[in-house]
């Protein structure tokens, strides 16, 4: 089995329950509101402001052995550079303040993913950062394209409101391919239960940046 599989395997449990969260089944099924789909952006801004400056950081701490992983993270910076301003741009055209969510501080549960995130760079091994790669980019494949259409739907929202959703979704794949094929060469033991022990923990701490937002059915029930 080649590593990526190994990491889909070993984290499947923990991607089923990330999925199975109040708010992702309220927007697979269309029962969402306007407040839901801001609140979930906002946090997004919160996280994905920090993906080029984790990228430096773990770039900055590889070690020699591990350039040619260096050469990935810089394409990955690249790719990733300006998209938190898209998130700022999607609250805009949904009629909310996008300069209130910049200012405002996160939800605790995305200040703990985050900070989790530069903890395990600097304290852990370098490479464990590529289990939040997985765990991010593996989610918004997966669901991104599929609830955003039913957010549009539903609410009515232009195309403008889906920058962040529709880039990041099933149109995405040549990405995934791309970390696919880096997860592959990556060979030692060591760094592989690095990424797949980060993998668990950035599921359980995305799962409760979802646990903390809006949910209709939680409402329903009550």
């Amino acid at each position: 089995m080649n590593f990526f599989d190994r990491l889909q395997a070993e984290t499947e449990q923990h991607r089923a329950t990330l999925l199975s969260t109040p708010i992702i089944m309220d927007a697979m099924s269309g029962d969402i509101t306007l407040e839901q789909y801001i609140a979930f952006l906002g946090q997004a801004y919160h996280h994905v402001k920090h993906t080029v400056p984790l990228l430096m950081a773990c770039g900055g701490r590889l070690p020699e052995s591990h350039e040619w992983l260096r050469v990935a993270v810089g394409e990955y910076i690249e790719e990733e550079t300006g998209h938190q301003e898209w998130i700022l741009n999607d609250i805009a055209a949904c009629g909310a303040d996008k300069e209130m969510v910049r200012a405002e501080r996160p939800d605790p549960s995305t200040e703990l993913m985050v900070s989790y995130a530069y903890d395990t760079i600097t304290r852990m091994n370098p490479v464990s950062f590529f289990g939040m790669v997985h765990v991010l980019e593996g989610t918004s494949v997966t669901t991104a394209t599929g609830a955003g259409e039913k957010i549009q739907q539903v609410l009515g929202l232009p195309n403008q409101a889906f920058s962040y959703l529709f880039s990041h979704g099933s149109l995405d794949i040549e990405h995934i391919k791309f970390f696919e094929d880096l997860m592959n060469k990556i060979e030692s033991s060591e760094d592989q239960d690095a990424i797949i022990y980060a993998s668990k923990m950035f599921y359980r701490l995305y799962t409760d940046i979802f646990h903390s937002l809006p949910s209709r059915r939680m409402q329903h029930a009550a």
